[in-house]
Parts: C-alpha cells; structure tokens; sequence
C-alpha cells in the first residue's frame, strides 16, 4: 500500500531510515546515486534528504518543500511543484525511526544581527531605493523572515539578515520563500539575503535560485548614513 504525503500535510514528525538503497533525480539534469548504506531523512515539513557518512551536514542528493511524498516498503517518490522527482530504491531496511520534535523556537540572533535587523527595518531603502517595510519577523509557518518590504517595482521582498551570509542562510531563505509563495496576496514575492560579508558560494547559490545579496556596512547603518550594498 503507498502513502502519499503533502508537504503540509505530514504530520508525523522526522523520520530517520538507513537502508541500503539506490537514489535517481530526474529534473533540470539527471542524477544517480549506486547502490549503498545511506541515511535517509524526512522531516515534517515535507522535504527529503539522503545522507552519507561524510561530507559534514552536506546531504548528497535532497529535494526541498513544498513537495509531495509517495512511499512504499520497496520505493520512495518525492516530487516537488516544477515536476522535478527523486525516487529511492529501498534494497534493505537496517533502521527505520520516526519521532515527533515539536515546536522549533528557532535560532536565537546574536547581538549584532538583531542589531542590523533593527536598523534595517528602520531604514530598509538602505537596501533598495523606495524599498518600504511590511512587517518585521513575518511567520511563514516554519519560522519567522526578518524583514518583509514592499519595493518601488511593485514585487514583494523577502529579508534575511545575517551577520555572515553563507549557504545556510541561502537554504533558509529559500524555505521562507517556498512557504510564503503560498500566500496569495503576496506576489510577485522575491528573496534578499542580507550580511556583512556574504560567502562566494553563498552568492553562487543564491543566484542560481533568483535570490539578490546585499552587503551591508554595520558602522554605517549605525550612523544612519546612506549606504549602497552590492547586489548580486
């Protein structure tokens, strides 16, 4: 019998299966990942990763919410809205947990992000001339963006405020922005990451997924003087 999971609908909290397994993707390219011992991770919010026993937190193949999930003791299917689908071949099961983990209160900021947050709310055309704040700490449902503005072009822009920007910031902007695509009042929405000093991979990624990076001078934005980021 297959199950079949909506990205919002999966309530059964995280769920940890090692099994030896092959994976293929199917999409922009095509990928493959032979037969092997992998960990597999499904979370509540619908997105799939899989894991090897290296390369850090790096997930070798992954797809990201909102998506849909079929699965079955032999396969699973994993397909998000642009059609794109990473099936995974179950050959054996060595492990198979599930656990709910409950509200996530999120990453306390330290003093100088909340610091960047506050005066950017305070002066977001620092960002983008005409750029005008909606709402600060604006929920998506798994966590709240820091800025959320209304440009001069008529979109809507989704910040995040980092005191370094790196692919992490990258990945958590992109989430913020699968959920509130959901909204319908808020389109066209686009995302910006915000930092100091933004990592060159960060910029990479970012921009593959339409993105913009701002840097940010902390010492100028103190003194409430202009300041123009570069955007990427």
């Amino acid at each position: 019998m297959t199950a079949r999971r909506a990205a919002m609908g999966h309530h059964g909290g995280m769920r940890l299966l090692i099994a030896t397994c092959s994976v293929a993707y199917e999409g922009r390219l095509t990928a493959r990942l032979p037969e092997a011992r992998r960990l597999v991770l499904m979370k509540a919010d619908g997105s799939v990763s899989i894991h090897a026993d290296g390369g850090a937190y790096k997930p070798l193949n992954w797809m990201s919410p909102p998506c849909t999930v079929e699965t079955s003791p032999a396969r699973w299917v994993v397909r998000n809205r642009r059609g794109e689908a990473l099936t995974i071949d179950l050959v054996e099961v060595h492990a198979d947990v599930a656990h709910d983990l409950g509200p996530e209160p999120g990453l306390a900021k330290d003093g100088v992000e909340l610091e960047l947050q506050a005066l950017l709310a305070a002066s977001p055309e620092a960002l983008e001339p005409g750029l005008m704040l909606v709402a600060r700490e604006r929920e998506t449902g798994i966590g709240p963006v820091d800025l959320l503005c209304y440009a001069a072009d008529g979109t809507f822009v989704a910040v995040e405020v980092k005191r370094r920007g790196d692919i992490d910031g990258v990945e958590q902007l992109t989430r913020y922005l699968s959920f509130l695509r959901q909204d319908g009042r808020l389109h066209p929405l686009r995302g910006m990451l915000v930092a100091q000093k933004i990592a060159p991979q960060a910029r990479v990624l970012a921009e593959s997924r339409g993105i913009a990076c701002a840097e940010v001078d902390y010492d100028t934005l103190r003194g409430l003087q202009p300041t123009t980021p570069t955007l990427f």
